[in-house]
C-alpha cells in the first residue's frame, strides 16, 4: 500500500507532467522515461510510475510493450469525438455556473470579447483561440460540479498540443462568435432558464467546432461534423 508521502509525491508528479502535456513540451509521441522523469523531479521511480498509470487512465499516455510509455496522439477522429464532449460538458457546466457568476465575471468576459471585436478582421488565430477559452473559462468557473470541471480540464489538457496547431480561422466565424458570445453573456447576466443558457452555449461551441473542423479538414462535409439533434 502507498504511503501518504509517496501518494504527495506521485500527486506532484502527475501534475508536473501533466503541465508539460498541455503545454506541448511533451509533444505527442514523446518518450516519457520513468528514471529521467524521476531524476529531474528528484523523487524515486516508484512515484513517477503511479504518474504515469493515472495519466494512461486518463487517456493522455500510452503504454507500449518493449516500447514503455509515451504521449498519446490524437487523430481526426478523436479530435472530433473530444471537442464534441467538450461542447455538450462545457454548456452543462455554463449554465450550471450562471447563477454563481459574479458582475466581475461579466465585466471579464465582455472585456475578452472586445479583444476578439476590436482584432477583426486580422486576429491572430492563436490569440483567438486563448482569448475565446478564456472567456468560456470565466463562464463556466463557478459550476458547482467540481467532477464536471475536472472531466473539461482533462480534455482541454489531452487535446493543448492541437490548440496552437498552425491553421486560420474559418471566415467569418469569429464576428460570429462575438454575437454568439455578447447573447450568451446577457442571457446569464439577466438570470435566463438554465435550459436557454444550455442551448445558447452548445449552438455556440457546435459552430466554433464545424467551423474549427472544416478549415483543418477542408474535404470534410459540414453534415458530417454536427452534432446529433437533441444530443
Amino acid at each position: 500500500m502507498s504511503t501518504p508521502a509517496a501518494e504527495g509525491k506521485s500527486q506532484l508528479a502527475h501534475r508536473w507532467i501533466r503541465e508539460r502535456i498541455a503545454s506541448g513540451v511533451f509533444g505527442p509521441g514523446y518518450r516519457l522515461v520513468l528514471s529521467s522523469l524521476a531524476s529531474e523531479l528528484s523523487m524515486s521511480v516508484v512515484p513517477v510510475r503511479e504518474a504515469v498509470r493515472a495519466l494512461t487512465a486518463e487517456g493522455l499516455v500510452t503504454f507500449e510493450r518493449n516500447v514503455g510509455a509515451r504521449v498519446a496522439h490524437v487523430d481526426g477522429a478523436q479530435y472530433r469525438f473530444t471537442m464534441q464532449a467538450v461542447s455538450m460538458l462545457e454548456s452543462a457546466a455554463t449554465a450550471l455556473a450562471a447563477p454563481f457568476v459574479t458582475p466581475e465575471d461579466i465585466v471579464r468576459a465582455r472585456r475578452l470579447n472586445d479583444v476578439v471585436r476590436h482584432g477583426l478582421p486580422d486576429l491572430d488565430p492563436l490569440v483567438f483561440r486563448e482569448v475565446n477559452q478564456a472567456l468560456h473559462s470565466t463562464l463556466y468557473a463557478r459550476c458547482p460540479n467540481p467532477r464536471l470541471l475536472e472531466i473539461i480540464q482533462g480534455e482541454w489538457v489531452r487535446l493543448g498540443h492541437l490548440r496552437g496547431s498552425a491553421s486560420g480561422i474559418a471566415p467569418g466565424r469569429a464576428a460570429e462568435a462575438v454575437l454568439e458570445h455578447e447573447a450568451l453573456i446577457d442571457l446569464i447576466e439577466h438570470g435566463a432558464p438554465a435550459e436557454h443558457i444550455e442551448r445558447a452555449a452548445r449552438h455556440h461551441r457546435d459552430g466554433s467546432l464545424t467551423a474549427d473542423l472544416t478549415t483543418r479538414h477542408p474535404g470534410l462535409d459540414r453534415c458530417d461534423l454536427a452534432l446529433p439533434e437533441g444530443a
